[in-house]
């Protein structure tokens, strides 16, 4: 499946206040979801000595799919394509790769 196609599809499932001019909700959905990722990451370091079992490996990556539904939804909030949000991000870390700065910090190095 393309990005687009899941944005597409994902759009279809989209049920929140002002679908369409509402990029809040989607921003504070993905805040949620992100958070639940970090608690189950967290949770494997304390629990199980930063071991990943594939009980919980299944859990992240329905999770991880939260987290793409929102991303998503935003996207498409603001006008975006996923495919465009891929490219563009692709093309920035190839940028720093060759710049030699792929490990600095700072969103314009």
């Amino acid at each position: 499946m393309d990005l687009n196609t899941y944005q597409q599809g994902a759009r279809r499932t989209a049920k929140y206040p002002d679908v369409g001019s509402n990029p809040i909700y989607p921003t504070l959905g993905l805040c949620g979801e992100s958070g639940e990722v970090a608690d189950k990451v967290k949770k494997v370091l304390r629990d199980s000595g930063g071991v990943f079992s594939s009980e919980v490996r299944e859990a992240l990556k329905l999770e991880l799919g939260d987290v793409l539904w929102y991303v998503a939804q935003l996207a498409s909030e603001l006008g975006f394509e996923l495919e465009e949000i891929g490219a563009a991000n692709l093309a920035k870390l190839a940028s720093r790769a060759a710049r030699n700065v792929i490990a600095g910090s700072g969103d314009q190095r």
